[in-house]
């Protein structure tokens, strides 16, 4: 997730940005006067004064964005509402002023420039002093109550309190029915405190988007993309349409996988629908975790990135120990040595994902990044362990925070985090408004690009895993373990946003929060929760990206880009064969291509930026069929014979624009 183009939408604050006693806490009006119209300044010269003002108060704003993440008490929520109020009045402020140079001689540049102004948060704020203060207040609560959210089993037993991360774990590892179900419905019920805030949240960001001109948030949000924000939604329909029968193979084959584990009676609802909390994610987005039970040929090609990556952490905690001195250390040593450890193998598989992008001929990273990051979850604080990318000052302070485990999962989305970091370090040169991908999608896809190339060979090259096997057991094994990642993701990365699009535009009404969301994974995942869900619940707020309001169809498009991407790239390092296969690393030709891409981050269309790695100016999924050839007609083989797809029950009336049902 790349943090920086949300600019303080999430609202989160800073800790260390204490106030004498003294001193009166900030207003609106204690805002920085760059709002303040300038006489006889032309549109040009406006756009200038924005930039520059921009840029200068940029580091405070991100400071207290990151402190607020990785410290999150009473006092950081408190400052970042307030620096999130300042900044969004200046926001405001410039936006009223943009509005005063329609129909006046500018430059193409400052045109979309002041477009791209409009669009700098994905929180719009309503002119009202109150409201606003209001809108940033509940924005840093929500986020604050999802990164310190405790699903307890004994309320009196602090002992008995359990993290997402502790929770994730158990839907992932545990083939326990019971508990995989107690786990999920944990987590979910930590969100029902959320949703009035969520309610009336939309209120008035809905409020603020109508001052700016558009009907609603949701219509603000498609308005990013530059084609009419009305086609946004047949566009993405479209592309569904093209990946939808190699996700609906991928359903049928994990979903019969999952009757012989547990019961067609508890592995499946009405209709064939998968339950829930049985695919190995919270959130059903990724079903990588299932590998024990989806793997297709048992040991072929084993690729056991987990266990490579625990054996490095073992070599380091033994390291550490024989520098304490002593094998036999007492309890707080051996915990000494195991934080070390845990730093040091996270660093290791930083130093690793690193070492791809210099290999295509980009920059190392700065020694600031290494001494700044997050890399593992500190022991004395709540923090936000959802991996993301920061960009502190548009110069250069570049930064990533995660709690890094030593698994898979975290190895690949570190490369995926660092896509975001390379693409702000090539554009850093460019004026601060575009300092930007060139939509929300390109950003999210350039890490998983980067993720694609890392083939068996690549893997092997760096000597994290044995000489793969070329066996076709080997490759339905490989393009396996992509599919329950990239492929499960797509209609979850498609859903989300067509909830919110409805709540926004009212054709989801509050009284049907749960009951829409629950319709629309239906109708999209072919996932329902194996017990009642009514709405007394608010299970979109178990979900990262609601409470910190990040739009998601860009993880949808980035799916789909990033095999454009990878494909673009290939045929640029003269690549010829199946494009699973591929890998450029080391390419400098790729390299130099994809970084030229990346400088430009904003300043032109989408389309110009795509035709230029591609070739084409298109969204297509062909990319991506091509790449999952193997896998698909492997599993539709395996399906011969089985009723696939699936029924979603009758939509509520207040979802009906987005939960007609799928066909079985």
């Amino acid at each position: 997730m790349n943090h920086r183009p949300l600019l303080l939408a999430l609202a989160v604050g800073a800790a260390a940005l204490t106030l004498a006693a003294c001193q009166k806490d900030p207003t609106p009006a204690d805002a920085p006067a760059a709002n303040t119209a300038k006489p006889g300044e032309s549109a040009d010269q406006f756009i200038a004064r924005v930039n520059a003002e921009y840029k200068a108060m940029y580091p405070e704003m991100t400071s207290a964005q990151w402190l607020s993440s990785t410290y999150i008490n009473d006092d950081s929520e408190r400052v970042a509402a307030k620096a999130n109020e300042r900044w969004l009045t200046v926001l405001n402020g410039w936006i009223t002023q943009a509005a005063t140079y329609d129909g006046q001689p500018m430059s193409e540049d400052t045109k979309r420039q002041i477009h791209l102004l409009k669009l700098m948060t994905s929180m719009p704020a309503p002119r009202d002093p109150a409201k606003l203060s209001e809108l940033t207040r509940i924005a840093s609560r929500m986020e604050g109550a999802y990164g310190s959210g405790k699903y307890c089993t004994d309320d009196a037993n602090p002992a008995s309190c359990r993290q997402l991360g502790e929770l994730e774990q158990v839907l992932a590892r545990s083939r326990d029915y019971d508990k995989q179900l107690d786990a999920w419905q944990g987590w979910h019920a930590t969100t029902k405190p959320m949703r009035a805030d969520y309610q009336r949240f939309v209120g008035l960001v809905n409020e603020g988007a109508k001052e700016m001109g558009f009907a609603d948030a949701g219509q603000m949000w498609r308005s990013g993309y530059d084609m009419p924000p009305e086609q946004i939604g047949p566009e993405t329909d479209r592309l569904w349409e093209q990946v939808k029968p190699m996700y609906e193979q991928l359903h049928c084959y994990a979903r019969t996988k999952l009757d012989t584990t547990y019961g067609k009676d508890k592995a499946e609802t009405d209709g064939g629908l998968i339950a829930a909390h049985l695919l190995g994610n919270m959130w059903q987005q990724d079903w990588s975790n299932l590998w024990d039970q989806l793997e297709p040929y048992p040991g072929a090609g084993s690729l056991d990135i987990t266990a490579a990556l625990e054996k490095q952490y073992q070599t380091n905690l033994s390291g550490a120990l024989a520098k304490a001195g002593s094998s036999n250390a007492n309890v707080e040593a051996l915990f000494k040595a195991q934080r070390e450890a845990e730093l040091r193998t996270a660093k290791q598989m930083t130093e690793r994902a690193q070492d791809f992008y210099v290999s295509l001929g980009m920059p190392a990273l700065p020694k600031s990044y290494w001494d700044k990051t997050q890399f593992i979850k500190p022991l004395d604080r709540d923090v936000v362990c959802h991996a993301s990318a920061w960009d502190m000052n548009m110069d250069g302070d570049v930064r990533t925070k995660m709690c890094i485990k030593p698994t898979e999962e975290n190895f690949t989305t570190i490369y995926h985090e660092l896509g975001h970091i390379y693409y702000d370090l090539a554009y850093n040169p460019l004026p601060p408004l575009f300092q930007g991908g060139a939509n929300d999608g390109f950003h999210e896809a350039i890490g998983d690009t980067i993720v694609l190339a890392m083939t068996p060979q690549y893997l092997n090259s760096i000597g994290l895993v044995d000489k793969p096997q070329e066996s076709r057991e080997a490759t339905i094994n490989a393009q396996m373990r992509m599919a329950l990642s990239g492929v499960s993701f797509l209609p979850f990365g498609l859903m989300i946003d067509r909830w919110r699009w409805g709540v926004f535009d009212g054709s989801i009404t509050p009284d049907h929060y749960n009951q829409a969301w629950w319709d629309l994974k239906a109708k999209y995942q072919g996932v329902a929760p194996a017990s009642t869900r009514g709405e007394e619940f608010f299970d979109p707020g178990a979900k990262y990206h609601v409470p910190g309001n990040t739009p998601y169809t860009r993880y949808f498009l980035a799916r789909i880009l990033q095999f454009q991407f990878y494909k673009g790239l290939c045929d640029a390092a003269g690549y010829k064969g199946p494009l699973h296969q591929c890998s450029f690393y080391g390419n400098k030709e790729a390299g130099q291509k994809f970084w030229a891409m990346l400088s430009k981050g904003a300043s032109q269309p989408w389309q110009a930026t795509l035709r230029e790695i591609t070739g084409g100016d298109k969204l297509d999924a062909g990319p991506m069929i091509e790449y999952f050839t193997p896998v698909n007609d492997w599993l539709k083989q395996q399906n011969q014979g089985q009723m696939c797809g699936w029924k979603a029950p009758a939509a509520t009336a207040a979802a009906k624009p987005a939960a007609a049902p799928a066909t079985r």
